[in-house]
């Protein structure tokens, strides 16, 4: 009788251990788009230790954002809601007070929920529920936060850095006429010489993970410690940043989490910044609310399941008086259909009608005076500002988005089938479609042109 309860406490000791809420950490990265590291392939760019991440655990090729832009992007990260429904579409745009937000719930579950550094968007952070907050971000600081917290509490923490956002200052150890182009870029020097101080704060990001990675290592449990790292959306790049493509809505997302995730795994899973949260609930052993739109991928993460999403909606309404172009799209495993509400409004961004030199005009420059010339940066430049109504892009046998099928009779059914789709998923998210700013119409020729300070009116110009 004794020997069968040592047996059954020792199995009950197991089974404790086995089931403990987990210390949870998350790294967020600021504008970096999937393909900028190594663990994705890329030769360029020096990422060790998310190389180092992704041979512990596993990389998720499939992820991808709910808008391109910093704040509506993490409203519904943090909200597990789209921007129509939580209220975040513009950017520099808030959820709605009366949607709460998801750290609140890992609070109920007993945790300590800590955000240092951009996790939120801007002042925003103090309304989604963090038992603590702070700005500052460096290796010192979080340190000295973990020494000192209350350890009978586990930890969800959430550290954000502003690389690789823009301004891109430096230049470190990278040779612009060694950096490899992206098809859609027109090669010019000062291209060059901002695609490598891009790389140079892709880096520095990967310093500060390596960092906190080290920090987990020490001062946390490694045997129960799941960590994540992923960013918002892609590079601010003529076709990534404030756009649908992949380059915009794709996102690294590499986790790690010994003796539940496969070192060195892959999966193709589709999961969105919206099944954060839900996944981290989960992970605590709590459930998400019902009627969000986001939903727990813990499954891939356990090697229980290898699909998650059968499509994924993304959604696009503007930035400031800079970018007024609404989008909406479906990206399935093999097909991609995006809708351009407004055809006839020109496509802009900060980079080329924001004369300030971080906002990438001093390349962008150069690609409109090689397009006065040259018939290919000319249709780069022209695709860039002008878009059809409707695109359609075979995934696997495109997946650089370079051929529009939409026109393409053989393909007019599907056209029709993920365009009722998606328009059928907007009428339940109640998308007003609306349009926040003053748009550029294409018919104004200025509208093609790169702003440069003249061009700005006289109050505009002492605010810069």
């Amino acid at each position: 009788m004794k020997s069968t309860i040592l047996v059954l406490a020792a199995l009950f000791g197991s089974l404790a251990v086995a089931v403990a809420k987990p210390t949870i950490v998350v790294f967020l990265s600021d504008d970096h788009g999937q393909l900028d590291s190594t663990p994705y392939g890329s030769k360029d760019v020096r990422t060790p230790n998310l190389q180092r991440l992704a041979d512990a655990g596993m990389t998720f090729t499939h992820a991808f954002i709910a808008s391109p832009a910093c704040a509506p992007s993490r409203s519904a990260m943090l909200t597990g809601l789209m921007p129509a429904r939580n209220g975040a579409e513009n950017n520099h745009t808030f959820k709605r007070d009366d949607v709460a937000s998801l750290p609140e719930l890992m609070r109920k579950l007993g945790y300590q929920v800590a955000a240092f550094g951009k996790v939120a968007h801007g002042k925003d952070a103090r309304r989604h529920g963090f038992d603590v907050f702070a700005e500052q971000l460096d290796a010192a600081f979080v340190e000295k936060f973990l020494l000192e917290r209350d350890k009978s509490k586990p930890l969800c923490l959430l550290v954000g850095t502003h690389e690789p956002h823009v301004p891109w200052d430096d230049l470190e150890g990278y040779d612009p006429a060694k950096v490899t182009l992206p098809s859609n870029f027109v090669d010019t020097p000062e291209t060059r010489e901002h695609r490598a101080r891009y790389y140079t704060d892709i880096t520095k990001a990967d310093t500060k993970l390596g960092e906190v990675m080290d920090l987990a290592k020490k001062h946390l449990d490694p045997a129960n410690t799941l960590l994540i790292y992923t960013s918002d959306h892609g590079g601010q790049w003529p076709f990534g940043k404030w756009n649908l493509y992949d380059t915009g809505a794709r996102v690294p997302f590499l986790a790690a989490w010994p003796g539940v995730i496969k070192p060195g795994a892959r999966s193709d899973a589709m999961v969105q910044w919206i099944d954060l949260w839900p996944t981290l609930i989960a992970a605590a052993g709590g459930a998400a609310p019902a009627g969000i739109d986001g939903r727990s991928f813990l499954p891939v993460l356990r090697g229980e399941s290898t699909t998650h999403r059968d499509a994924i909606f993304t959604t696009h309404s503007g930035d400031g008086e800079m970018n007024v172009y609404p989008i909406r799209a479906i990206r399935t495993p093999e097909w991609k259909l995006i809708l351009n509400l407004h055809p006839e409004f020109a496509h802009t961004t900060h980079i080329d009608k924001s004369p300030k030199v971080t906002s990438g005009l001093a390349y962008w420059q150069s690609w409109f005076d090689k397009a006065q010339t040259d018939p290919t940066a000319a249709a780069i430049v022209k695709r860039y500002h002008e878009r059809p109504a409707v695109e359609l892009y075979d995934m696997r046998a495109d997946p650089s988005e370079s051929h529009n099928l939409a026109a393409d009779p053989a393909q007019s059914e599907r056209v029709k089938q993920m365009r009722a789709q998606l328009e059928g998923w907007m009428r339940d998210q109640g998308d007003a479609q609306t349009v926040f700013n003053e748009p550029r119409p294409l018919s104004d020729p200025a509208s093609s042109k790169p702003t440069t300070e003249k061009d700005m009116p006289p109050t505009k110009k002492k605010s810069k």
